[in-house]
């Protein structure tokens, strides 16, 4: 199989773009990551590896690989855009403590399908969808 880096080279050359050494540092770390982060999070990681990356490179790079689907980004709370890592995912929802910012996925049929019946309701075809529940988490309480 193809690994996630492999994809992203060849998405970033059918968009006729270069894949630099600075491009595919940033896209390693970020692949590599199995948790949400921030864009600041990821250039302190790429860091903390020995690897020197403009903090605009990370911005513009991170902005591709949502475009590919590689990565998607959220607004969970607070203004903060985060960005979670897509390849190999399936489709989750999000439960969002607002005291101690923990994320928790989960998935549930029942919601689902629920939201397909909405949409179709209304006369929508559902293309995607985000849901963010907020509220405080067991060890918050």
């Amino acid at each position: 199989m193809v690994d996630g880096s492999d994809k992203v080279v060849r998405y970033l050359r059918s968009r006729g773009l270069r894949s630099t050494d600075a491009r595919r540092k940033i896209v390693e770390v970020a692949l590599d990551a199995d948790d949400h982060f921030t864009a600041e999070a990821l250039l302190d990681r790429i860091r903390a590896r020995g690897h020197r990356v403009s903090r605009a490179s990370v911005y513009r790079t991170l902005a591709l690989l949502c475009e590919g689907g590689f990565v998607e980004s959220r607004e969970f709370q607070r203004g903060q855009l985060m960005y979670e890592v897509m390849v190999g995912q399936h489709h989750h929802d999000h439960l969002i403590c607002t005291s101690c910012e923990r994320i928790v996925e989960f998935e549930n049929a029942e919601i689902e399908a629920l939201q397909e019946s909405v949409a179709r309701s209304y006369g929508f075809t559902l293309e995607s969808h985000s849901l963010r529940l907020f509220g405080v988490c067991a060890d918050c309480r």
